[in-house]
């Protein structure tokens, strides 16, 4: 089942989601700039908006094609396709950067890498990251409470650039930055976030709970959480650059 196929998915991904990417990836090297970049698993289109200081041109591409819906409110200056990232839809040498966040945590990273070899410019550059919360003992008390009440859909693996073998595949990790973000939140955005997440779709999907019941626990729990107006809700993450070994 696509997990990412729902109308209320594409709707939370492009309006909810915690304005993470652009701070992540100040933490590029300074002065990078590519020409034609690719963000893969681009999802809503925020990943591919955030790619606008570093690039001339903006192509997302995603596999689950209805969550594509708001492109043109989130990304209209960049193009879009549906496809997989073990199967791009893009010829030979297309592009001096490729982007991915969070995506390779579902993928076949045995298949992805020869794709992204392929589309790569001869000194084209990947880069991944990714996030989770993590810093406010009471809302990581809160945040394991609501997935364990409804957890997540399978699929996700854990990803990390460091343990994969990357030089078997002909790469090189040329760059990794762990990054620490906090973000001031007040309850009502944080809510939303929450509430318009996959383990609340898969929820709702399946029978197990409507969207009041979820809301009926999780609005006052929240407000225990958040005594004050905003709080700064921590984010965990990485940035790596990978780039093809020199012969």
């Amino acid at each position: 089942m696509d997990v990412y196929g729902g109308t209320r998915v594409a709707d939370a991904y492009a309006f909810h989601r915690p304005p993470v990417h652009a701070p992540l990836l100040r933490h590029l090297p300074p002065g990078f700039r590519a020409g034609r970049a690719l963000d893969i698993g681009c999802g809503a289109g925020l990943s591919t908006a955030a790619l606008r200081p570093y690039a001339d041109q903006l192509v997302g591409v995603e596999a689950s094609p209805g969550m594509l819906r708001h492109r043109r409110t989130v990304a209209p200056f960049a193009g879009f396709a549906a496809g997989t990232a073990e199967h791009l839809p893009f010829r030979e040498h297309s592009f001096d950067l490729v982007a991915a966040t969070g995506v390779l945590n579902y993928v076949d990273i045995d298949a992805v890498l020869p794709e992204l070899a392929r589309v790569l410019t001869a000194d084209g550059t990947v880069v991944v990251y990714d996030f989770g919360e993590g810093g406010h003992d009471r809302l990581a008390d809160w945040r394991a409470e609501f997935e364990r009440r409804w957890p997540w859909p399978p699929g996700w693996r854990p990803f990390d650039p460091r343990q994969v073998n990357l030089g078997a595949h002909g790469w090189n990790l040329r760059h990794y930055t762990d990054v620490h973000l906090h973000i001031p939140t007040d309850r009502p955005t944080y809510l939303r976030y929450a509430l318009a997440d996959l383990n609340v779709d898969a929820a709702i999907r399946d029978g197990r709970a409507t969207l009041a019941e979820i809301r009926d626990w999780a609005e006052p729990t929240l407000a225990e959480v958040f005594d004050a107006a905003e709080l700064d809700v921590g984010y965990r993450g990485y940035l790596a650059i990978i780039d093809r070994c020199l012969n």
